[in-house]
This record gives structure tokens, sequence and C-alpha cells, in this order.
């Protein structure tokens, strides 16, 4: 099937494809269907389906192992060690 620009394609009775433009190598097409329907480009569901999947939840073992590892250590005396940012021991010295 060819269209040319400002042809339509229908698909079923509530589904039209609207050809609106036709450059050297893209066709820009238009849609007209119920809102209730979803009308998506494919690569925006791949994406969409990749991060719905990297966003799955972890089990809670896999978590408390993570945050185990990243707690500070502990001194002997019980008392944590504190993280500073760089250069604000230098910065306090100044004061």
């Amino acid at each position: 099937m060819s269209r040319r620009a400002g042809e339509t394609i229908l698909i079923g009775d509530e589904i039209e494809i609207v050809i609106t433009h036709i450059g050297r190598s893209r066709v820009k097409v238009g849609i007209r269907a119920p809102r209730e329907t979803l009308v998506i480009a494919r690569e925006v569901k791949l994406v969409r389906d990749e991060n719905l999947a990297a966003a799955v939840t972890t089990p809670p073992a896999a978590l408390s192992s993570l945050i185990a590892r990243l707690q500070p250590a502990q001194e002997p005396g019980g008392d944590s060690k504190r993280l500073q940012p760089p250069g604000s021991s230098l910065q306090n010295q100044r004061r």
C-alpha cells in the first residue's frame, strides 16, 4: 500500500493513520484513535519495558547485605568512623 501526503489509512472503524508530510528520509504521520487506545512509538515502549524490568523489587536479603557493606567500619571503642568530605578537615583548621 502506498500513500501520498494528506491521504489516510484506516485500521478498523476507529483508528486512522494520516500521512502529513513526506520528506527525503522521513514520513510524518498523524494518528486519530479513541482516547482509551494507547498510541506509542515502539522505541518508547522498549525503553519503558526495560525501565520497568530494572525497577523490580530487590529481595530483602540482598538489600541487607548491601547495607552492611556500606555502613562505616566500627572502631574498637564502639564508635563508628564518620566519613568526612574531602578537604573538610582543612576547612575546619582555617576557622
